[in-house]
């Protein structure tokens, strides 16, 4: 008689969890309000690929911008793209732009007759899942007006723990005296 592998409850929470990070929602918009801020939400794609990566986003961005005639970025964040990209459906294609002036953590999204776009900020593929989702929700918060550079502090640890202690989060010591 084989004996099958016991799963415990918090063992089976810990992948139900891990599989719930692993497919959470890689973009958040701010919501549809006058303009704030130097962004107007946040992607976490899962590659630097932008003829991979943009199939993905580009339909869930028409919803808010029609459709979409081009997207700019920045030359040195990404590898080497075409200048078009085939969408593959009635709309026709996408112009990819490359150019030296955005911000390299930034992607901006045109929809057709250049009236509405969405500049995003861009998370890096690689980094740390929970202040990967903290950056998605700050970035698309309502009135939102954090720098692209504040915005990617909070992606680093060190940078996160420092600015919760400045901002009052820091647990004193034994050592330390609480004030009253």
């Amino acid at each position: 008689m084989k004996s099958v592998p016991h799963t415990t409850h918090a063992m089976r929470f810990a992948q139900a969890a891990d599989e719930l990070r692993h497919h959470a929602p890689r973009l958040r918009l701010k919501p549809e309000a006058p303009i704030t801020g130097w962004v107007d939400g946040a992607w976490w794609p899962l590659s630097l690929d932008l003829t991979v990566e943009l199939p993905s986003l580009l339909p869930t961005l028409t919803a808010r911008l029609g459709r979409i005639e081009r997207v700019t970025y920045h030359l040195a964040a990404w590898p080497p793209t075409p200048r078009r990209l085939r969408s593959g459906d009635e709309h026709g294609d996408v112009r990819l732009e490359g150019f030296r002036s955005p911000h390299a953590a930034t992607l901006t999204v045109i929809g057709v007759g250049a009236r509405r776009r969405l500049t995003l900020l861009v998370i890096p593929p690689d980094a740390d899942p929970d202040l990967a989702h903290h950056a998605l929700l700050t970035a698309a918060r309502r009135g939102n007006d954090d720098t692209v550079d504040t915005l990617l502090a909070a992606l680093d640890e060190d940078t996160a723990v420092q600015r919760w202690e400045v901002e009052g989060g820091r647990i004193p010591t034994q050592a330390e005296p609480v004030d009253a």
